[in-house]
């Protein structure tokens, strides 16, 4: 069971975001304003640590969110999706009038029993390449 999917559409704009700017990511913070959205960055640019979980991947593509927002998050299924829509001036997607956002629903029973625990950001960049 993964904690996070994604829409056809904003699979679309990872790709094409992606064939731009390379390898991509995803992370999520407790921020105000836009910084609760997630935001994209070229793989690395944004620096993850062990206040950061990683979710999972995303048409391959790493997503993580910052502990404190994981604390409120963590019993819910989230699917990355993209709208019409300025988002923030950070993530990659802004100066084409489209912005990423989550929704969200609570895991069932079931599906919270085959959740995989997460892994602080850290640890999963110990096996990882580092940019």
């Amino acid at each position: 069971m993964n904690r996070v999917d994604i829409t056809a559409d904003a699979n679309k704009w990872i790709q094409s975001l992606s064939e731009k700017n390379g390898p991509l990511m995803f992370h999520q913070s407790g921020g105000c304003c836009d910084g609760s959205s997630p935001m994209c960055y070229p793989k690395g640019a944004f620096l993850v640590g062990s206040s950061d979980v990683y979710l999972g991947d995303v048409a391959g593509t790493p997503f993580f969110m910052s502990e404190s927002q994981f604390r409120y998050w963590q019993h819910t299924h989230l699917t990355l999706d993209i709208v019409p829509g300025r988002g923030s001036g950070f993530s990659l997607e802004a100066p084409f009038g489209v912005r990423f956002l989550i929704r969200s629903r609570l895991f069932s029973d079931e599906e919270w029993a085959q959740i995989t625990p997460t892994v602080a950001g850290d640890q999963w960049l110990a096996g990882e390449q580092r940019p």
